[in-house]
């Protein structure tokens, strides 16, 4: 069975699944112990990794590198974040290609103009296409994908750029008719109001997907509540997670002088060798490495 089609299955079985942003194999690793039901190849995340702004400027090439070697560490489905589409509906077609040859379950394609910019960025700029342009694009994606389990998710940055409900709707629904899986409504204000405002007047054929990071009280139980949203996408708290534990860690060790109080606070090296599975390599390494006399 292919990843795409285990996710569509935890969707239609779960009712609504938990996606957990990941930017490194370690940190899918982790979010699969956790009970995660699919990662979330963040271009944000990997963009915080290499220390640049989310602006497009990390490569299709670098962000196909990570989801590979996350694909290589983790079962679980991967949901690409693939921006822009990396420019018109001619490189949809490249990136389809090749997200699906990588192990790619679901990608997800924006609105805004190339290149674009982080969506939560106070006072940025926030361009987005002409509709029929990005219908072009979704009807790229969705004629190029050969596994038809594989999801193309259209996500309307139109409440983010300040545009209302109704254009977002008029959006929503003219790329579900292109083709769309699924409709991305994403938005940046303070409380879910806008959100939940937005999914009961959603009357498209195809179910939501939001990604609660400026709202974060909405919690499973209300979105199940909304009856129509079938994926969760928490998207930016893997990175923000190991940059508060780094910036507490580093800071004690400046102030302490030495790792004499921190080091009780953090995992062993012990665990840190089990999720390299540490264990196995040492096992392979006794069966399979011979000396010179067999």
């Amino acid at each position: 069975m292919s990843k795409a089609k285990q996710l569509r299955n935890r969707m239609a079985e779960r009712g609504l699944v938990h996606i957990m942003a990941a930017h490194s194999p370690l940190s899918a690793i982790l979010a699969e112990e956790a009970g995660f039901d699919g990662v979330w190849a963040s271009g944000f995340e990997l963009s915080a990794l290499y220390g640049l702004p989310d602006m497009s400027l990390i490569t299709m090439t670098q962000h196909l590198d990570m989801l590979r070697a996350i694909a290589g560490q983790s079962s679980l489905p991967i949901v690409a974040d693939i921006d822009t589409g990396y420019g018109n509906a001619l490189n949809v077609i490249h990136a389809i290609r090749e997200y699906e040859k990588a192990g790619t379950a679901a990608v997800v394609i924006e609105d805004k103009t190339f290149p674009k910019v982080t969506s939560l960025a106070a006072d940025a700029r926030q361009e987005l296409l002409r509709i029929e342009e990005f219908q072009g694009k979704i009807e790229a994606a969705v004629s190029t994908r050969s596994d038809p389990d594989f999801l193309v998710i259209a996500r309307t940055e139109a409440l983010i750029a300040g545009l209302g409900e109704e254009e977002a709707l008029r959006r929503g629904t003219a790329y579900a008719e292109a083709g769309a899986d699924m409709i991305l409504i994403h938005s940046k204000r303070k409380d879910p109001a806008e959100i939940e405002s937005f999914s009961r007047a959603w009357k498209g054929s195809v179910p939501l997907v939001i990604v609660p990071n400026a709202y974060p009280e909405l919690d499973a139980p209300c979105i199940k509540a909304l009856g129509n949203i079938r994926m969760v996408i928490y998207g930016n708290y893997g990175i923000r997670a190991a940059t508060t534990a780094m910036q507490d860690t580093f800071r004690r060790i400046v102030a302490d002088g030495g790792v004499q109080n921190v080091h009780k606070d953090i995992v062993p090296v012990e665990e840190i060798f089990r999720l390299q599975k540490m264990d196995q390599v040492k096992a392979d390494e006794t069966r399979f490495l011979r000396g010179p006399c067999g």
